[in-house]
């Protein structure tokens, strides 16, 4: 994947409102490369300032792990500060979360 996948990405993910996710997978499947949800995770990792990165999740609605990084649990606090609940297993809900204009 080039740059211009990446502005892509990033271009998307604005576009994501406040108290809603999406995944990895998710954003892929919208800008045509099905098989891309991990370049998408790189792309997160190298985004602007202006990118609400938390917003995205992995597939089971989780937060994915950043080694030993606090970004895990930055990113949880961020999404709980929009309204958007964690479960028990620490997932959270898709049916409910999931940004329906991908």
């Amino acid at each position: 994947m080039n740059r211009t996948f990446y502005e892509q990405v990033y271009a998307l993910v604005r576009r994501v409102p406040a108290g809603k996710v999406v995944t990895y997978g998710q954003v892929a499947r919208a800008l045509g490369a099905p098989r891309a949800a991990r370049t998408v995770g790189w792309a997160m990792r190298a985004c602007p300032a202006d990118v609400p990165w938390h917003r995205v999740v992995n597939g089971r609605g989780a937060v994915s792990p950043r080694g030993d990084t606090p970004g895990e649990w930055i990113q949880r606090d961020l999404l709980e500060a929009e309204g958007v609940e964690f479960g028990l297993a620490g997932c959270i809900d898709l049916a409910t979360a999931c940004w329906d204009g991908i």
